[in-house]
């Protein structure tokens, strides 16, 4: 093949013979066959043509420093470089035959090499950031030629000291930057949607660059260049750096979960670096983005900052909504199968699975992050609100009691449903329950308290002379034991039961403590009365603690022992009687 046709063919310049080679709709299948075969060879012959390129004549005068510096800045490069490696020669060989006096001469010939060659430098950097214009495309072969050779001379004198190669991938990252840089981006107060307006747009640009490196750039090039590749690293380091710039940007807890959507999932997918448009060329290429060490680690865990501080807000608005929707007007609670709820356990549960989910999302690892976030910023929900609750509603309100078990069940409810996240994170869940239990607890003493208050003066009157032929007292405890067991079938189990449990053995304690601090004599039958009416008291009592399922069920039978103890005339039946009760309950002595 001859010299020309393969300088033609190595720049991509079209030949007669190529355009003879376009044939009408009627060629024969044999003649295709025959004309891909053929484009197949040249495509072959023009890579190892690039490869096996040969440095033209060197001119054995070189054009001055003017005329050399015109031909860089029109373009001429092979000329120019030619010119310019004449020159070096001639500085090479002048200390060996010059004399002392023309040191001066020397020295302006090195700095004359040294503006051109920055001018070659920086006419290369102009290509490269702008290679597919008509104007540089022509000139990308000649420039790679001019690299190629600059590299086989190095360590010689009268060049630049840095390599070309790695000077030319600076300037494919440098115009990378450009590429980036011109990516629309708004203002964050001009478009709530700034970051995922311009993440999308970026994307859109990385694909149509490489798309255009693959299909057309790199075939201006040598092979040993491994364009596509360059531009693939290149995007790799310049879209990191352009991510952490926008990062300081970012303080909304979308715009950091898209943020890290896009560096995890969407820079990798079929959207960006896996597109189809750029297979099969990419599969060779690393995807990943050059993030400085941490920067990953540092968004996450502003992610989660954010996600805890948009929790309390969920809180806070939680709270306010309560006040504003019950406790302000005094509306009782709604109901949901007979127990009386808030929906608040929904709206936080609700919340904390959307940001559960979203990190699956991005990062299998980041879930126990998120987790672990969520209830240590949820442990303080029980104190803030119980806070909230005690300012708003007295004690004096109609609906108190209705409330506290209202709340005894939502706290209950959203313990329950908190447990999900045992098994990611246990000391969260834990800690969380800890901070629930200490509200339910203080609730359920509140009930209890006013209870124990409610029947105080009832019980203090039991086994008086008064008690005996008056049924007041005992009606008034039995009244109000009943409304504790309407309000103990509107709580939810377990509470229910513990709560029962609790005051049923409040109850026992002291109408037995009465029983044992009174002192009088039963005459003319008077002590079967009282045995008869302690013993049918006791039952109406049982019947009651039974409905609400009070787990101490060795109490009920305590008031027949008892009454069997009062009801005997003689001391040796009362001492026969007296040693069950001791041992079966001791808490009595």
């Amino acid at each position: 093949m001859k010299r020309g046709a393969s300088i033609r063919r190595s720049l991509k310049m079209v030949t007669k013979k190529d355009t003879d080679k376009v044939s009408t709709k009627s060629i024969s299948e044999a003649s295709v066959e025959e004309d891909m075969e053929e484009k197949e060879e040249e495509e072959v012959l023009r890579e190892e043509i690039e490869d096996c390129y040969v440095l033209p004549s060197i001119p054995l005068t070189p054009l001055s420093v003017m005329e050399i510096n015109k031909l860089i800045e029109t373009g001429e490069l092979e000329e120019a470089h030619l010119n310019l490696l004449a020159l070096r020669q001639e500085f090479q060989q002048q200390p060996e035959s010059c004399s002392d006096g023309s040191a001066m001469e020397l020295a302006t010939r090195e700095k004359d090499l040294n503006l051109l060659y920055g001018t070659m430098r920086k006419k290369v950097s102009d290509i490269v950031c702008d290679p597919l214009s008509d104007k540089n495309k022509k000139l990308l072969l000649q420039m790679a030629r001019v690299i190629q050779e600059e590299e086989k001379r190095l360590r010689e004198p009268g060049g630049l000291k840095d390599s070309w190669m790695e000077a030319w991938r600076e300037s494919v990252s440098a115009g990378v930057q450009v590429k980036v840089q011109s990516v629309h981006l708004d203002r964050v107060e001009q478009n709530s949607a700034w970051l995922a307006v311009h993440l999308g747009l970026l994307g859109k640009v990385i694909v149509e660059d490489l798309e255009n490196v693959k299909q057309e750039l790199r075939w201006s090039y040598p092979p040993s260049f491994k364009v596509f590749s360059t531009y693939v690293r290149g995007y790799n380091r310049v879209v990191a750096q352009h991510l952490k710039k926008l990062e300081q940007q970012v303080t909304e807890l979308k715009d950091f979960y898209g943020l890290l959507d896009w560096i995890i999932n969407k820079y990798k997918s079929e959207r960006i670096m896996g597109s189809l448009s750029l297979q099969p060329d990419i599969q060779d290429e690393s995807t990943d983005l050059q993030l400085e060490e941490n920067f990953l680690k540092q968004v996450k865990e502003k992610y989660c900052r954010r996600m805890q501080e948009e929790l309390r807000m969920i809180q806070g608005r939680v709270i306010e909504l309560e006040n504003e929707e019950v406790w302000k007007d005094g509306k009782a609670p709604k109901k949901e199968d007979n127990f009386p709820i808030s929906s608040f356990p929904i709206d936080i549960l609700t919340s904390v699975k959307s940001f559960v989910l979203n990190s699956i999302k991005l990062d299998a690892q980041l879930e126990k992050k998120v987790v672990s976030s969520c209830l240590e910023e949820l442990k303080q929900f029980p104190n803030g609100f119980e806070k909230a609750f005690s300012q708003h509603c007295t004690s004096h309100q109609p609906l108190w009691t209705e409330y506290r078990i209202t709340y005894i069940n939502s706290f209950t409810s959203l313990k329950k449903h908190m447990e999900e996240y045992k098994e990611t994170c246990k000391d969260g869940v834990n800690g969380f329950q800890k901070a629930v239990d200490s509200l339910i607890d203080k609730l359920v003493r509140d009930l209890e308290d006013q209870f124990k208050e409610d029947v105080k003066s009832y019980l203090r009157r039991m086994m008086t002379r008064k008690w005996l032929t008056n049924d007041e007292d005992f009606d008034q405890l039995y009244s109000r034991t009943k409304l504790l067991s309407q309000h103990c079938s509107l709580m939810m189990p377990p509470q229910a039961k513990a709560f029962a449990s609790k005051l049923h053995y409040h109850v026992v304690i002291e109408y037995i403590g009465q029983l044992m601090k009174s002192n009088y004599s039963c005459k003319n039958r008077k002590h079967e009365k009282a045995a008869t009416k302690i013993r049918h008291q006791w039952n109406k009592l049982s019947e009651l603690f039974e409905d609400m399922k009070s787990n101490n069920e060795w109490l009920y039978h305590v008031g027949d022992d008892l009454s069997n103890i009062i009801g005997q005339k003689n001391t040796s039946d009362i001492k026969n009687h007296l040693q069950p009760v001791i041992e079966n309950y001791p808490d009595f002595r």
